[in-house]
């Protein structure tokens, strides 16, 4: 229940921020101060990075507002789509507070482990989205491109061709514009609520977990806390801090604000029913069919060499989740079969495991043409969905390619920092290659 109304404030939080004008002002900010396609790039990238609560206000904010600063820097609309989906769903699978994690510490708790802390320690071990994001990065800076991506960029940056036939499709232009969004919005009114939900999570984690009464570490609060509850108190809070900021400043009257509340609950009811059902599907496998004990096993009875775990377990994990379009879908079938089949086999694989989950769902979903992230990032863009998914294709399967490398060694040595570390060498090679032949291809 908790995480629903987490869900659902959520929701009412992100319409009344688009409503009050946030951030179009971001936008028009980022028009006046941007003079370069690497300036443009990484802006798009920082407004993603910021609008972290939930993915579809990424896809459609991010796209509404940075596509007149990205045209203006003659950046294809294929790479800004797929800018806005590498910032969308993998940066949301790292945040503490955000939608994609309250679902996943709901699945987590189901298993009897603990939820936030267990989400909080596979976070480093998440390599599809700590790589898609240092990629973007590098991506920005270098303007480098390959695959099918190259030839949108470069009719882009010679002819002015910002699509395959000159022409874009629909924008997500019309789902914000029919909010009314406010002319008095400012930057801050992005920023102030945003900073508010992660003050008010925190806070109220560390109050949920007992730290306030004293006797433990930072540590033991967050670990102690229950993450569902403690989400649902930041985002009521946030929302009563956006009624301030908002209503008196006359940004948005009473009505509007309430509408706005309105509008933004029903916006999140697909991810409440999807959520529902996969809490549905993880509980039939776990208490009726015994799922992960059947699983585990098979494993166990195969002699399968358990350091290849978090690398098999990435593969199927995206082949679920491409098949489905969904990460959430996968979360709930795959989350509890995983962690009853680490207790028998491999218990001190179970994070780097779970890791692997989250990771491979995300990159399932980053490649699936009937992913709704994948299918609205396109939609905010202005890019025709195939092309998206054709562009966007070599780069997710790059980074997923050092992702394996990543979680083979994560199964062998149990080590972080060198798990880390050959996942980005091993990124930056693929890259140095590939910017070489780009290179020479252009001249």
């Amino acid at each position: 229940t908790a995480i629903v109304l987490f869900l659902a404030m959520l929701g009412a939080l992100v319409v009344v921020i688009t409503k009050a004008g946030g951030s179009r002002a971001y936008g028009n900010w980022a028009s006046s101060k941007i003079t370069s396609r690497v300036g443009a790039s990484l802006a798009t990238c920082a407004l993603g990075a910021l609008i972290f609560i939930d993915d579809y206000f990424n896809c459609l904010t991010v796209g509404t507002v940075m596509k007149p600063v990205t045209d203006k820097q003659r950046i294809s609309h294929a790479k800004l789509a797929y800018l806005i989906d590498a910032t969308a769903a993998p940066v949301c699978i790292i945040a503490p507070v955000s939608s994609w994690a309250a679902s996943v510490i709901s699945q987590m708790g189901d298993t009897g482990l603990n939820g936030m802390e267990s989400f909080i320690q596979s976070i480093p071990y998440n390599l599809y989205a700590i790589l898609t994001i240092l990629m973007i990065l590098i991506i920005s800076c270098l303007q480098l491109d390959f695959g099918p991506m190259e030839k949108f960029e470069y009719q882009a940056k010679k002819h002015g061709k910002l699509d395959a036939e000159g022409t874009s499709s629909s924008t997500g232009a019309e789902e914000l514009n029919q909010l009314r969004i406010s002319p008095k919005g400012r930057v801050f009114d992005l920023l102030i609520p945003i900073a508010a939900l992660i003050i008010f999570s925190i806070l109220s984690m560390l109050y949920i977990g007992g730290y306030f009464e004293g006797g433990m570490t930072l540590a033991d609060g967050f670990g102690n806390t229950d993450a569902g509850p403690a989400l649902a108190i930041s985002s009521f809070a946030s929302l009563l801090v956006a009624f301030l900021l908002f209503v008196p400043r006359k940004v948005l009257n009473f009505r509007e604000f309430m509408d706005g509340v309105g509008q933004g609950v029903k916006s999140m009811v697909g991810a409440i029913i999807i959520l529902t059902l996969a809490w549905t599907i993880s509980g039939v496998c776990r208490d009726l069919l015994s799922t992960g004990e059947y699983v585990g096993n098979l494993v166990a009875q195969s002699n399968m060499p358990t350091m290849l775990i978090p690398a098999i377990i990435f593969v199927v994990a995206g082949f679920l989740s491409f098949s489905m379009g969904t990460s959430w879908g996968t979360f709930g079938i795959l989350i509890p079969i995983i962690a009853t089949v680490c207790s028998k086999v491999a218990p001190d694989l179970t994070i780097i495991s779970l890791a692997a989950t989250l990771a491979g769902s995300v990159f399932g979903d980053h490649c699936s043409p009937i992913s709704d992230t994948t299918i609205l990032s396109s939609t905010g863009a202005g890019c025709n969905h195939i092309d998206h998914v054709a562009t966007q294709i070599p780069y997710a399967a790059c980074v997923a390619a050092c992702c394996m490398v990543g979680y083979i060694v994560a199964g062998f040595t149990k080590n972080l920092l060198l798990t880390l570390g050959v996942s980005v060498i091993c990124l930056v090679a693929v890259l140095t290659v590939l910017h070489k032949i780009a290179v020479s291809k252009e001249k």
